[in-house]
């Protein structure tokens, strides 16, 4: 396969070769050990992106586990994101190098050993290693199966692949907070990672015994440009801290932020300068002078955003609001996963048959009408009244990332796929960096603005509130043990604590919907993409 950057490599397998008419594609498709493989390679990228988010609702089993502090247990989660998002766009060339097969066998590989190593870490800076180790090795089971499903299959086949895909790119962050709040509460936290030992060896073994579908080309080994890694590495490791802590350490009022916000700068600045001007770089940029790439890179951020942001702010909601536990926050969420898994199957036949356009303005506007309705949550809300509004997430969110497949990656000539997939990617997962760094700063601050007006209302010089306080004093006289006139105050104090935070919560997701509108107008936009099931052309 020849490289984007102009690198000659043996050539492909049928399979995959671009210059085979689309029809006799479709006609032939991939043997049952390919589908075999892929099948596997799917699996294997659910276990990877379920990772992300299966510790989310057990953080405090993990920290009264490993002795951590509230503030350093977060790393658990922060250092697995850091290397994976490393790893995602250095695939790309790893992949050309080794094949994608080849690759796919040793990130497998390694994801499954890191989880068992994860599983009996008894510290916390061993936890730390091994997870970064984790989402190092596991980053690259990604982008290698949007890879593998655009070079597999062809014509109305790839329709259906795309319904797979999407469901598991979508499904896996949903579930995995309900998942690992289950292990947690019925067995212990190191369930969170050893249930990846088994599928993972049985994936690795089913794609070991596949045929290959391409081949790879062992002299990039050597011709790999170092210092285009190292600046990579650097500016997308500072990058991903800072979005990652600077809501929790005030940003620039932090000097580490401050000190790591200026090298990613400089590495920045020097990686975009390398690979744009290097022979054979790192990672090759070319895919974004097609119109439909870069569009729909824009849409994957935007879809990061809505995926791993509304699955962080409904558990914060439910645990600090409600007081459920990590199996009950699963349980309501559930409800999400299932909605998607039904809508599969419809979100699939309309792909082949409507305008991509139109079913992505579809998606992204019911996800922003689910979003507005829950921006008007009280303090009462449970699986009731969030029932309805995590339907339409669950829907809108399969409508959304199957046209938003096609329009990034249908279009593309082969020999760009690889970089292109890691590239699409990678755009996802900062989306979802960038959101909840912006979510939480946005918490912070309307939270500081809320408490303030209510504060100011709840003065007790006001013949109103003066009242409660008396009532409440009355009510808890004889049944505490301290001042019955203090306790009332430290109610009162909480009542509008909670309320402050239910509004900002409000806000967050009223600010989700815009952005999600604001998509929805921006699919005007676009060209008019080809059908899932059309066959996938080179000219644009």
């Amino acid at each position: 396969m020849s490289t984007t950057s102009g690198t000659t490599t043996p050539p492909v397998t049928a399979a995959a070769a671009p210059a085979a008419p689309a029809g006799a594609d479709a006609a032939s498709g991939p043997s049952r050990g390919e589908i075999a493989g892929f099948i596997a390679m799917v699996f294997g990228m659910f276990m990877a992106i379920l990772d992300i988010q299966i510790v989310s609702s057990s953080l405090s089993e993990l920290q009264a586990g490993l002795a951590a502090s509230p503030d350093e247990v977060s790393w658990i989660q922060t250092s697995y994101l850091i290397a994976e998002v490393v790893m995602i766009p250095l695939s790309g060339y790893l992949s050309r190098a080794l094949s994608t097969r080849g690759l796919f066998l040793i990130s497998a590989a390694g994801f499954t050993l890191m989880s068992v190593a994860c599983a009996t870490a008894t510290s916390l800076n061993e936890m730390i290693v091994w997870r970064a180790l984790q989402g190092f090795l596991g980053g690259a089971m990604i982008p290698t199966v949007f890879a593998a499903a655009f070079q597999l299959f062809r014509g109305n086949r790839r329709g259906g692949v795309s319904v797979v895909i999407g469901l598991v790119a979508t499904l896996a962050p949903t579930i995995g907070p309900t998942l690992g709040g289950w292990l947690t509460e019925i067995f212990s936290w190191h369930w969170l990672f050893l249930v990846n030992v088994v599928p993972g060896v049985l994936v690795t073994l089913v794609v070991w015994r596949a045929p290959a579908f391409d081949t790879g080309d062992r002299s990039l080994l050597r011709r790999l440009d170092l210092a285009g890694l190292m600046l990579m590495a650097v500016f997308l490791g500072t990058m991903e801290y800072v979005v990652e802590e600077g809501p929790r350490d005030d940003w620039f009022d932090d000097r580490t932020i401050s000190v790591l916000f200026v090298i990613m700068v400089v590495a920045g600045i020097g990686f975009f300068w390398r690979v744009l001007s290097h022979h054979n770089p790192i990672v090759d940029l070319k895919a974004f002078r097609d119109r439909n790439f870069a569009t729909g890179c824009m849409f994957s951020f935007v879809i990061g955003v809505g995926l791993y942001g509304l699955v962080y702010v409904l558990p914060l909601y439910l645990a600090r609001i409600r007081d459920l536990n990590a199996m009950q926050i699963g349980e309501v969420l559930f409800v999400t996963g299932l909605a998607q898994f039904c809508s599969a199957p419809i979100a699939g036949m309309l792909s082949r048959k409507m305008d991509q356009r139109v079913m992505l303005a579809i998606g992204f506007t019911t996800l922003a009408g689910s979003t507005w309705w829950m921006s008007h949550i009280t303090a009462d809300w449970e699986f009731n009244q969030l029932l309805v509004p995590q339907i339409l997430r669950g829907m809108s969110l399969m409508f959304c990332m199957l046209p938003i497949n096609q329009i990034a990656l249908g279009t593309l000539p082969m020999d760009m796929l690889k970089n292109a997939s890691v590239l699409y990617n990678l755009m996802r997962n900062l989306g979802g960096a960038v959101g909840l760094a912006g979510i939480n700063t946005l918490m912070i601050d309307r939270n500081a603005v809320h408490l303030g007006r209510i504060a100011d209302s709840a003065n007790p010089a006001r013949p109103e509130v003066q009242a409660a306080l008396d009532g409440l004093t009355q009510r808890f006289d004889g049944q505490v043990a301290g001042d019955a006139s203090l306790a009332a105050l430290k109610t009162l104090m909480g009542m509008v604590q909670q309320q402050a935070t239910v509004m900002t919560f409000g806000d967050v997701f009223l600010v989700l919907a815009a952005i999600f509108i604001g998509a929805a107008m921006l699919t005007t936009t676009l060209r008019r993409p080809a059908m899932a099931g059309a066959p996938a052309g080179g000219g644009h």
